[in-house]
């Protein structure tokens, strides 16, 4: 815990700082929600294929799901999922005038979470 998934659009490869991005996450992580650094794990899922309403050209989507252990205050989400937005604006600089459309959402992780690390 926190597992933290990025899925962003193709365009994106190259405009998307995706290393920086997760060191700053971890950060924020550990000060908004008081996780262990050691315990941050991120994965960037990158998407070939995006539609945003009736147009497929011109959009590039980043959506960050935080997923971490029950127990954080709303407000603390709230704080967590702001700071991510506000890091993406930092992190990803999309060319031309391709429109972005970034998001964020804190959940709890389901009572059966569990892992092992080797």
């Amino acid at each position: 815990m926190p597992q933290i998934t990025v899925d962003y659009s193709a365009p994106l490869q190259d405009a998307f700082d995706r290393r920086a991005f997760a060191l700053a996450l971890h950060d924020r992580v550990v000060d908004i929600a008081a996780a262990r650094i050691e315990a941050c794990k991120t994965q960037f899922r990158r998407t070939d294929d995006t539609t945003v309403g009736a147009d497929t050209d011109g959009h590039a989507v980043v959506h960050v799901t935080l997923g971490l252990l029950a127990g954080r205050t709303e407000e603390t989400k709230a704080r967590l999922t702001e700071a991510t937005l506000e890091l993406l604006r930092q992190y990803v600089k999309p060319a031309g005038d391709l429109a972005l459309h970034a998001s964020a959402e804190v959940r709890d992780l389901d009572a059966s979470y569990r892992k092992f690390e080797s």
